[in-house]
This record gives C-alpha cells, sequence and structure tokens, in this order.
C-alpha cells in the first residue's frame, strides 16, 4: 500500500514557475514508477511526466516537454515537478501517481495508487 500527498500547487502568473512535490509513504516506494497527471476541468485526465523507479528515465507529454521537469528522490520517498513558462493551459488539478508494473506510467488505466491532487492556476 503506497499514500501519496501532493502539495505546492498555487496561483501563478503566466511565464511564471512552480514546483509540486508529491511524498509517499512505505518501504517499497523506490521499486513504483511515478506519475503525474492532470486534469483541467471539463476535461479527461491526462498524461504529463513520469519516472522510472531509479530516476534514470523520464519521459514527458509533448504538451510540456522543455518547460516541466520531473525528479525523484527515493532516500526522501519524494517526486517533484518543476514547472516553468507555465501557460493558461496548464491549469488544472496536478495528481501524483504510482505503478509498481510498468518502467513508466503513461495511462490512466494503470495506475495502482492516487494521490488527491493540488490545484495549479495560471493566470493570463
Amino acid at each position: 500500500q503506497v499514500q501519496l500527498v501532493e502539495s505546492g500547487g498555487g496561483l501563478v502568473q503566466a511565464g511564471g514557475s512552480l514546483r509540486l512535490s508529491c511524498a509517499g509513504s512505505g518501504r517499497t516506494f523506490s521499486s513504483y514508477a511515478m506519475g503525474w497527471f492532470r486534469q483541467a476541468a471539463g476535461k479527461e485526465r491526462e498524461f504529463v511526466a513520469s519516472i522510472n523507479w531509479s530516476g534514470s528515465s523520464i519521459i514527458y507529454a509533448d504538451s510540456v516537454k522543455d518547460r516541466f521537469t520531473m525528479s525523484r528522490d527515493n532516500a526522501a520517498n519524494t517526486v517533484y515537478l518543476q514547472m516553468n513558462s507555465l501557460k493558461s493551459e496548464d491549469t488544472a488539478v496536478y495528481y501524483c501517481a504510482a505503478d509498481r508494473t510498468f518502467l513508466h506510467i503513461r495511462a490512466v488505466a494503470t495506475v495502482d495508487y492516487w494521490g488527491k491532487g493540488t490545484l495549479v492556476t495560471v493566470s493570463s
């Protein structure tokens, strides 16, 4: 069982930056692939980024590539999402996700555990 708690969301102007954190519980945290998803109002939840268990492999959605950076600290049971050059279309609730089966998390259906989310609002 893994419990995930996101933090770091808030209101930011377009072009600004935010850093999201996701703290995980449990001794097996380092064995999970971790991901970030987001869900804007009225839209489906979508993939943002994923990192493998060791942090050696990271993938991004095209919409955030070169602006967002995902990382993890297994000693601290925490993953991060550094978001730069934020746009109004990045406004959404951001969710942390964990999966033990695959190298990366790309699909909502493969997620084993979800956090409750943190709201990011980008004003234009």
